[in-house]
């Protein structure tokens, strides 16, 4: 399943969108997707795609694409390959 389905399969569950209105191009705002909504999706991101969103959500998401594009970009940097440069680790962790 691509990230742009699993997105739409979120979108569709939880926001009761129907998928015809989830082209790539859809403004997230003309959708009805809030800055509340917006923070609320980030939640279900995190639970769905097993990535972490450790900052605030970036202003620049206004389209689905963008989503996707944010979503791509947390699965190709994992906690995990940052915590091995330490940034993840306690100050009592550190060597």
């Amino acid at each position: 399943m691509s990230t742009l389905e699993a997105l739409q399969d979120i979108l569709v569950r939880e926001f009761k969108l129907t998928r015809e209105q989830l082209a790539p191009t859809a403004e997230l705002n003309a959708l009805g997707v809030d800055s509340l909504d917006l923070l609320e999706l980030m939640f279900k991101i995190e639970d769905h795609f097993g990535v972490k969103i450790r900052d605030d959500t970036p202003s620049n998401l206004l389209t689905v694409s963008d989503v996707v594009v944010y979503i791509d970009g947390l699965l190709a940097h994992p906690p995990a390959a940052r915590a091995t440069a330490g940034e993840d680790l306690l100050p009592n962790q550190r060597s």
